[in-house]
């Protein structure tokens, strides 16, 4: 076989390679696709007929008829509110650090891995770390944190930093690398009008990398809305029939009504588990579309 002949026999191989790899990805695409699309018409199906005002603004009961979902969606609203406030700061910050500031030494490589293991580790295990740091180590009450009553419990402020614990991996990586797509172009040329490290982060990095840092961010506190297993773990109430006022009161959340009301036994309040993922289904999809907005505008306004 000549030299043309073994190339024509490689080339015709990689192509049937590059085929079958193209089908599968096709193929798998469609079947999430397909599925979803089942799990989505089944909620319809069973939830829309319970979709109204009054649900969105009724307290649970424990009559289908009158149960709602209003302490359920501004429970996850204080939630979420409060976990963003944490994890943004926190997680751009180390990410500058990381990508801007540190030596790229032992200690980084380190850091590195264990921030991309933290990503991956299941959420229930972060549900007993929170229940451990924020719940017991504090006490079920109150605990004194430089000279404050602070009472943490089984409060919004306790799950809230939980959640925050479990996205900041996400929002640090998507920071990271949304840094790194910054061409090094841009920060040789700050130096060489001199400006400060600082300077150049702020003035010519940042913006550059604000539209993935927002798409990060978005992302990842979808996740936190859509969470049970670790607001399960600290407590959080399955049952309440009010509103959080402050960061220290006890709350619920969307999915841990959803939960509450699929394990009933009666039909009823599996439909009204439906009626509630279809809440969750529109405030996620709200959320990432949001994200997908935020990065457009973003990257226009850069242009």
């Amino acid at each position: 076989m000549t030299a043309s002949d073994r190339f024509r026999a490689d080339s015709g191989r990689r192509h049937r390679r590059e085929r079958t790899f193209r089908r599968l990805a096709l193929s798998a695409t469609w079947f999430g696709v397909v599925m979803l699309g089942i799990l989505i018409v089944g909620i319809l199906k069973d939830g829309v007929g319970q979709l109204s005002l009054d649900f969105l603004d009724n307290f649970p009961s424990r009559k289908p008829e009158q149960a709602g979902f209003k302490a359920a969606i501004w429970g996850s609203v204080w939630a979420v509110s409060f976990t963003g406030v944490f994890s943004v700061p926190l997680g751009i910050g180390a990410a500058i650090y990381l990508e801007e500031y540190a030596h790229k030494g032992r200690l980084v490589r380190i850091l590195e891995l264990l921030i991309a293991n933290l990503a991956g580790v299941p959420s229930i295990l972060y549900g007993m770390l929170g229940l451990i740091a924020f719940v017991r180590m504090f006490g079920l009450e109150t605990t004194t944190i430089l000279g404050i009553e602070v009472p943490f419990g089984r409060s919004v402020l306790a799950g809230s930093a939980t959640l925050t614990l479990l996205i900041l991996p996400v929002i640090i990586i998507a920071s990271r690398e949304a840094l790194r797509a910054v061409p090094d172009s841009l920060r040789q040329a700050a130096y060489g009008i001199g400006a400060t490290r600082w300077q150049c982060v702020r003035h010519h990095v940042l913006p550059a990398a604000i539209p993935g840092m927002l798409t990060g961010v978005v992302l990842a506190l979808s996740r936190a809305l859509g969470e049970t297993a670790p607001l399960i773990m600290i407590g959080a109430l399955t049952y309440v029939a009010f509103v959080p006022e402050t960061p220290y009161d006890l709350f619920t959340a969307m999915p841990i009504q959803i939960f509450n009301w699929a394990s009933r036994p009666q039909l009823e309040f599996h439909h009204l588990a439906a009626t509630g993922c279809i809440v969750l289904l529109v405030v996620l999809l709200g959320m990432n579309g949001l994200a997908v907005w935020l990065r457009n505008r973003a990257e226009s306004r850069k242009a």
